[in-house]
């Protein structure tokens, strides 16, 4: 259930954040990629702890990721890493650089 979940959510071409509401770290990178402008549909933030299934979808991140904390970022099929990898990235020019080599900007 939980890697049916995961996987039908990365897609090539789309970025996919998985998120837990009251996670500072969350919010942080939500506020960071709600600033880029996004095609329509192209930007998703999942909330695992709306499925009841939070654990056992953070086991099969850990299993997919090397961890199992949240944010997990995908931009397309490869995890980027969480909210300090996210900025990192921002800083040094890749995100943007990234986020156009899979067209995911307008």
């Amino acid at each position: 259930m939980a890697q049916e979940f995961v996987d039908g959510k990365i897609q090539p071409g789309k970025v996919v954040v998985f998120i837990k509401p009251t996670c500072p770290f969350c919010r942080k990178t939500q506020e960071i990629l709600s600033q880029l402008p996004f095609k329509q549909g192209l930007l998703e933030f999942v909330d695992i702890t709306a499925t009841g299934d939070t654990n056992e979808i953070q086991d099969y991140l850990q299993q997919l990721t090397g961890a199992r904390t949240v944010p997990r970022v995908f931009i397309g099929k490869d995890c980027i890493g969480g909210c300090s990898d996210l900025i990192t990235m921002q800083e040094n020019g890749e995100l943007l650089t990234r986020l156009k080599q899979i067209g995911a900007l307008k």
